[in-house]
């Protein structure tokens, strides 16, 4: 393993932002990490785990030890009549993964075509798209306890998978480093297309013989259509969570916008559309230097070019404050603050 002091991060996060990291490494095998995590010195600096850094804005320069996750490995570790379980590795890119399964017709997680960043994330973050989320099929992960430097095998109980979230952002925050994520995928593939643009993009492309790889092609170019390249304009994708209300309190937003974009849930709250709620308080395309919002989806908070950490949270602060004055609505980051 090389340390390096003062890293330049401006490459290794998708925002883009130009800031350092005190003290830097990549790992690359198991005994890597359980090396770095069961140093008295490192641990008494501190340690944060990177991946493909589509996840996160950097506000300021990192202390302490940054572990660049670069354990690479996709393979099947068993099978039945009805399902794969495929293992991949946590510094494996997401949508590599994705297409490994896609190649196989292994069914499951073609909706998340796409999808920047790497295995460890998928869990931690519970990432979801077009009306499937990690949770939808997780089997188990493996990861190191940071101390202790034990693998501990975590089931779907274990993790505690709501939306976006898991116990990996609340009660064990920092306490583990994700070393693999193993998968459960369907051999005979269940479509989901009723979500989002999937079924207009098919009939556009005059789909009528659902594969998964004709789902996977659809998504990719709804999100290529819709959403910023992180190689051309810095980004990481959704920047909020999508709310939830109570029914009583959407119809009262209701009253007062009508065309309000609102999904009822089975226990009977109602989920907003955070980028409708961003853009009716007129931040859609609205741009100040190098930060603003996407004018295709003002979901997305962009880095034109060099934008400082400060300046895009300073613009999310501005979007939280104006939707909470304008529909009483909290909006929460999806994305990790650092």
């Amino acid at each position: 393993m090389k340390f390096i002091q003062q890293q330049p991060l401006q490459q290794l996060n998708t925002f883009g932002i130009a800031t350092t990291a005190a003290n830097y490494v990549k790992v690359t095998s198991l005994s890597d990490v359980q090396t770095i995590v069961t140093d008295r010195y490192w641990l008494s600096e501190g340690i944060k785990v990177i991946g493909g850094g589509s996840n996160i804005l950097l506000t300021q320069p990192l202390d302490g030890l940054l572990v660049h996750n670069q354990l690479k490995g996709i393979n099947v570790v068993a099978e039945d009549e009805q399902f794969v379980y495929l293992k991949a590795a946590a510094g494996e890119q997401w949508h590599d993964v994705v297409m490994y399964a896609v190649a196989n017709n292994w069914g499951g997680i073609e909706n998340l075509s796409l999808i920047p960043g790497c295995v460890g994330a998928s869990p931690m973050q519970n990432i979801g798209a077009y009306g499937i989320e990690i949770k939808d099929v997780f089997h188990a992960l493996e990861a190191i306890a940071i101390g202790s430097g034990e693998m501990i095998t975590f089931s779907q109980q274990d993790c505690q998978f709501a939306y976006r979230e898991s116990v990996f952002k609340r009660a064990l925050k920092g306490q583990y480093v994700i070393v693999s994520v193993t998968y459960q995928l369907r051999k005979q593939p269940i479509f989901n297309t009723s979500y989002g643009a999937i079924e207009q993009e098919l009939a556009r492309a005059g789909i009528t013989n659902l594969t998964v790889k004709a789902i996977s092609d659809a998504v990719i170019r709804i999100r290529t259509s819709k959403l910023p390249n992180p190689s051309a304009i810095g980004n990481a994708g959704s920047f909020f969570k999508n709310p939830t209300i109570s029914a009583s309190s959407f119809a009262q937003l209701q009253a007062t916008y009508p065309e309000i974009v609102g999904y009822h849930l089975p226990q009977g709250d109602v989920k907003l559309a955070a980028g409708w709620l961003i853009e009716k308080a007129g931040f859609k395309g609205w741009r100040s230097g190098d930060v603003g919002c996407h004018s295709k989806q003002a979901l997305v908070l962009v880095n034109y070019g060099n934008a400082s950490g400060s300046d895009v949270w300073a613009l999310a602060t501005n979007i939280i404050d104006k939707v909470q004055a304008m529909f009483g609505v909290s909006l929460e980051p999806e994305v990790n603050i650092w």
